[in-house]
């Protein structure tokens, strides 16, 4: 097996040859002179760097300052646009009140509150809210929550039969669940609570 060569280490005046090579000189060979010269370059070059280093630290702290204040900012006005989208609701309830002073005031006041209403559903629309459906439906734990029973034989058992409180999703996610009253004697067995169902429904 034949043993591997190693090279063996430059000489001195291989290394000093090196140096001549990248215009650098060694050390020893210097003079007084050149010494001089050689550590005020090496000063020169260490107050560039401490000044570089120095200028670094003073950007990173004024982009972290940036950055905190953009974020106070944003969270600051971060419903900017969903309050836009419900300021006319707001301009309905003032007009409905101001005709309701003038002439027929039910009538006024109920055309006003359906401008509201229909306000500020489509101004949550826009910021990705939506109403969970579940009258008539088949009761879901995962979307409903059921405060009572009742019976009902022309509706199919398990599903809901009124809706005491609207449910809401924000872009998918369950804001709010539907309380619901659901026909009693789910076809499936199971409780209509949904209390084993619902666990899977917040894994998931």
């Amino acid at each position: 097996m034949q043993e591997p060569t190693i090279k063996p280490n430059h000489s001195e005046s291989e290394e000093k040859a090196d140096l001549k090579e990248v215009g650098e000189k060694p050390i020893e060979d210097m003079t007084k002179e050149e010494l001089i010269e050689y550590c005020n370059e090496l000063k020169e070059k260490s107050s560039k760097n401490y000044d570089l280093y120095l200028r670094s630290v003073a950007e990173m702290d004024n982009l972290k300052k940036r950055n905190a204040k953009e974020k106070e900012e944003w969270i600051k006005y971060s419903n900017e646009s969903l309050i836009k989208d419900l300021l006319p609701a707001l301009d309905n309830l003032e007009k409905a009140l101001v005709h309701s002073q003038e002439g027929n005031s039910v009538r006024a006041l109920r055309e006003g509150v359906d401008l509201t209403l229909k306000g500020l559903k489509d101004g949550l629309g826009k910021s990705g809210v939506k109403e969970v459906s579940a009258l008539g439906l088949p009761f879901d734990p995962c979307f409903h929550e059921a405060v009572s029973q009742m019976e009902d034989n022309r509706v199919e058992s398990g599903r809901v039969l009124q809706e005491l409180q609207k449910g809401y999703l924000l872009n998918g996610r369950l804001l709010r669940p539907s309380m619901v009253i659901v026909n009693r004697g789910k076809a499936s067995g199971s409780r209509v609570d949904g209390s084993s169902e619902k666990a899977s429904c917040e894994e998931s």
